[in-house]
């Protein structure tokens, strides 16, 4: 079985029937989402109109995502998601859907921010991923469908029961043939390659020899010490010729 890798790529159809436009907070991520049709969230089916998308206020967990309506006086859902990386950063808010079933809305499977390399893939209760999985052909990660998010509790901070149990539940992915296997199987991070190895070019044995630092004493010292003995006999006798001269 084919595994997904979390890069853009994997996003799949991107957003054709919605027009995003972002807004800047860089903490929470507020992001405008307007659709012209009706669309899947977890547990939730939104219609046609805007909506609000911002990460829950938690420094601990910036994967729980929330969806108000469009004067964002009212939370509609909270969702749990999962890192989702992509290679190429862009400076639009991006959203990729997943296929589903004839006279079913697409659903929402991922959102990124504008200028991150990270975004967040959403987690689908388990009928519903596995049901996703069929109709795309590709795992999908889910969790049980008793810890989903309940729309009927939407959380204003992290520290509500839900919200814990949610963050604390199994995430598991189901792949197309119903085999329901550990998300780190088949959602992992894509990591930048590491850098390519400095491989030492190998000397020659001419290269790698070491002068030394005195000459070796391979020279015998008779014939320097003939030369001497020649020079002082030339001397002497270049004397006497000069004395008798001088008589």
């Amino acid at each position: 079985m084919k595994q997904l890798v979390l890069a853009v790529a994997s996003i799949g159809l991107l957003g054709v029937a919605i027009a995003p436009s972002a807004r800047a907070d860089e903490w929470n991520k507020k992001t405008i989402l307007t659709v012209n049709e009706t669309i899947q969230v977890p547990n939730k089916v939104l219609p046609p109109g805007k909506y609000v998308i911002k990460l829950l206020d938690s420094p601990s967990n910036r994967h729980i995502v929330q969806i108000f309506d469009g004067d964002e006086t009212h939370l509609l859902t909270t969702i749990l998601a999962i890192p989702n990386y992509r290679l190429q950063p862009t400076g639009k808010t991006v959203f990729g859907f997943w296929e589903t079933p004839p006279g079913q809305p697409k659903a929402l499977r991922a959102w990124f921010y504008p200028g991150d390399d990270y975004g967040h893939q959403f987690v689908y209760p388990k009928p519903k991923a596995l049901e996703l999985a069929k109709a795309n052909n590709t795992p999908v990660p889910s969790m049980p469908a008793d810890l989903a998010p309940n729309t009927t509790k939407p959380a204003a901070t992290v520290k509500e029961p839900h919200i814990v149990a949610m963050s604390k539940g199994p995430l598991k992915a189901q792949k197309p043939t119903q085999e329901e296997v550990e998300i780190a199987e088949v959602f992992v991070r894509v990591q930048a390659p590491p850098p390519p190895k400095v491989v030492a070019l190998k000397e020659s044995p001419a290269a790698q020899a070491v002068l030394p630092t005195r000459l070796p004493n391979t020279a015998s010292p008779l014939p320097f010490i003939g030369l001497i003995g020649l020079l002082s006999l030339g001397a002497a006798l270049g004397l006497r010729f000069a004395v008798a001269r001088s008589k």
